[in-house]
């Protein structure tokens, strides 16, 4: 009985450890776009390292089920498990956010500091560094992304079901939401 107990103990954890191996391999895939532990080099990839593990679980299951738009991720996750999205949503959040600072000049951060104060603080925090639960940290994220998604936040095209952002988005002017995005990306920690 012991030795049974012991046995099936042993499997387990060799089980847990298999799947998180699994995983880890699963989640090499997305360094090509998304960068080593989610650190993206690339201006119009964003960094995933580090973001709220429910955060990522929901924007990925959007895509799996067509309910959010997308140029290629839509096509990406279809192929996942909800289990695996789940377990990759998770991998992803244990990984530090390691803000990319982007340089802005003095009155492109002034303008973009009054939108984010005016639209954005509530939910991203001033400086994007100290987001509410449901929200991602946007301090450091590529700047050229996130005007981007704004710009598909903005359009009648695009399913973005998260309907407080998209409100927020559609009251900014281009100009204004650009100068939001640079404000966000120029932030460190």
């Amino acid at each position: 009985m012991r030795n049974t107990l012991l046995a099936l103990i042993l499997a387990g954890r060799a089980g847990t450890a298999a799947a998180r191996g699994n995983i880890e391999v699963l989640a090499r895939t997305c360094n090509s776009c998304h960068g080593v532990g989610g650190v993206s080099a690339g201006a119009t990839m964003p960094s995933i390292g580090g973001l709220p593990r429910d955060y990522l679980s929901n924007i990925m299951k959007q895509w799996k089920y067509d309910e959010r738009s997308a140029i290629t991720m839509n096509r990406i996750v279809k192929g996942l498990s909800n289990d695996e999205i789940d377990a990759l949503a998770a991998y992803f959040a244990q990984q530090p956010w390691v803000p990319v600072p982007q340089k802005a000049n003095p009155e492109t951060l002034a303008r973009g500091k009054t939108e984010v104060d005016n639209n954005c603080a509530d939910c991203h925090g001033a400086s994007g560094g100290d987001p509410d639960v449901d929200a991602p940290p946007l301090n450091g994220q590529w700047a050229r992304y996130m005007e981007l998604e704004l710009q598909k936040y903005q359009s009648k095209e695009f399913k973005m079901p998260h309907r407080k952002m998209r409100k927020a988005a559609q009251q900014a002017k281009p100009a204004d939401a650009s100068a939001a995005a640079r404000h966000f990306g120029a932030q460190g920690r």
